[in-house]
């Protein structure tokens, strides 16, 4: 069945791909380029709000110094040329805004003599888009005491840019990608009268995307809590802007807008950052963090995006409950179920490795697999089979093969104990074995307590499972003399003890993937053979006295 998938993405791939090779030979000709000409508007139909650029960029600082640089060199600069960070514009974020623009004006007119064709590069969407949100949203100075000409040229090559990307967005399969496309074609639909009907359009197929790619609880179907970060913060953006016009936002997005913010304060970590699943990496909240504050998250809500938390005076937990999400919004997933995150005292102690994308394409594949997460791992291999055929890939981005399913939640809150329980049938398939997953915060004694089962279908089939606690790189940790138990340091005075009943454990050294560079960490491992019989373990983390 998966041969047959596969097949047909293949097939899919195939087509996509000879279609983009001729529309970018089509894109370089006379003749596009001339289509994508159109009426120069007349005026700026409103102002936007420069600062409302900070939601969707990370840029915070004002360091970009246009009084000592020589415009007439900046593009000549070979860092420059095919730097998607200089392309998109977003560093006018950084510029003083108060200085003598004059020299802006001069990068910004060279850059129209260069660049105001299609160039692949260049012109790639969401550098496009998002050269087209700084540009507007930085109007007022790039055309403050502007020629004619000046002025002509940069409102036509605003318009030719978005009517490239009205062309081809229904193109576009990227949804992050397609979101950034459809805010640029809003905002110009907004400033522009000759142009409204960019925002009506726009916003329309918004409201699809929104249908296709959000629960009815607001989570993205990919349960990559980095999506639901990224597409909030550009929700919030649109609504920033229309509001910022005195339109009227539609309630489509009021309504996805508030599900959102109430996920992400499900979801966020006591470090007021995302938890490591799925695609996610170490990023804080801080550009929406004004809009979390406002908004308040329904505390009845026990699961959103196959994510379950329990928080108990100072101990929190996150752990993944639910099975993979379908193939189409794969392209991020960790195979790590019933994986997890443990914070004591608002410091994190157990971790995932988190999602590589900032370091390499190498080193993102290698997060993705189960042994890169706080779990369990059969054989040494993946829980989870990813696309490996290259064409697939390069289209439909690292999709998975295969799925399982997750079952028998069961959320617990006892006199003295708080927490869940869940199993998955991930190895299943292949070894007859089923893993359930037992966690709980014992009120009483004020601990972490796990129970991890492995239960075989088949006898006779030997297997060797290993255990994983991936401890945050910023703590150590050493074995201790009983052989079963690891010291956790987290401060000079203050430890955890992590015991592992019934079994001997390990010190790995491994590494952490969740920033912009390879981070060595520590892994708490526990291994062994299994043959004929099911298994019971039985660990905890509690302080060390």
């Amino acid at each position: 069945m998966f041969g047959l998938k596969s097949v047909y993405f293949y097939l899919i791939a195939c087509q996509i791909i000879l279609i983009k090779f001729f529309k970018k030979i089509y894109f370089s000709s006379k003749n596009y380029n001339k289509s994508l000409e159109s009426k120069t508007p007349q005026q700026v139909y409103y102002n936007p709000n420069p600062f409302l650029l900070s939601i969707i960029t990370s840029y915070t600082d004002h360091s970009f110094k246009i009084s000592e640089i020589d415009p007439n060199i900046f593009w000549f600069d070979d860092k420059k040329k095919d730097s998607k960070q200089m392309h998109n514009f977003f560093w006018l974020s950084l510029i003083d805004r108060k200085a003598d623009h004059t020299k802006l004006k001069k990068i910004i007119y060279i850059w129209m003599l260069k660049n105001s064709k299609y160039k692949k590069k260049i012109w790639e969407t969401s550098t496009l888009s998002a050269r087209i949100t700084s540009w507007i949203l930085n109007v007022d100075i790039i055309l403050n005491n502007s020629t004619f000409e000046f002025r002509k040229n940069f409102l036509n090559c605003i318009v030719s840019q978005t009517n490239h990307l009205k062309k081809n967005v229904r193109f576009e399969k990227d949804l992050s990608r397609k979101i950034e496309i459809l805010t640029a074609i809003i905002l110009t639909g907004l400033v522009f009268k000759e142009y409204e009907s960019n925002f009506d359009n726009g916003i329309k197929e918004l409201e699809i995307l929104v249908k296709d790619f959000f629960d009815n609880n607001g989570f993205p179907l990919s349960r990559n809590p980095y999506d639901l970060f990224f597409f909030t913060k550009y929700l919030i953006f649109c609504k920033e802007i229309i509001k910022d016009s005195q339109k009227y936002v539609p309630e489509f997005l009021e309504d996805i807008i508030e599900k959102s913010l109430n996920c992400i304060n499900y979801i966020k970590t006591p470090n007021d950052q995302l938890p490591l699943f799925n695609g996610a990496s170490s990023l804080n909240l801080k550009q929406i963090e004004k809009y979390l504050d406002k908004s308040n998250s329904d505390k009845k809500n026990s699961n959103l995006g196959g994510l379950y938390k329990i928080k108990y005076k100072n101990h929190f937990f996150i752990i993944d409950i639910d099975k993979p999400p379908k193939k189409k919004f794969s392209k991020s997933y960790q195979s790590g179920p019933l994986s997890f995150e443990y914070f004591l005292d608002g410091i994190k102690i157990i971790t995932n490795s988190g999602f590589g994308i900032q370091i390499s394409k190498k080193i993102e594949m290698l997060s993705r697999l189960t042994a890169c997460q706080s779990t369990l791992n059969i054989n040494d291999t993946s829980i989870t089979k990813f696309e490996r055929n290259e064409m697939i890939n390069k289209v439909f981005g690292n999709s998975i093969q295969d799925s399982f399913k997750s079952f028998d939640f069961f959320p617990k809150n006892e006199n003295s104990i708080v927490g869940c329980s869940a199993s998955n049938n991930g190895y299943e398939k292949k070894f007859g074995c089923t893993h359930k997953r037992e966690i709980y915060i014992n009120k009483e004694e004020n601990y972490l307590k796990g129970t991890d089962y492995i239960f075989k279908a088949k006898d006779g089939y030997p297997i060797r499972y290993t255990f994983r606690f991936y401890v945050n790189p910023e703590l150590s940790v050493i074995k201790t003399m009983s052989g079963n138990s690891a010291l956790i340091q987290i401060a000079k005075n203050k430890s955890l003890l992590f015991k592992m009943y019934n079994e001997n454990l390990e010190i790995e050294k491994s590494i952490f993937l969740a920033g912009k560079k390879i981070v060595d960490n520590a892994c708490i491992t526990i291994s062994g053979n299994l043959v004929n019989k099911n298994k019971i373990f039985n660990w905890e983390i509690r302080k060390n006295t």
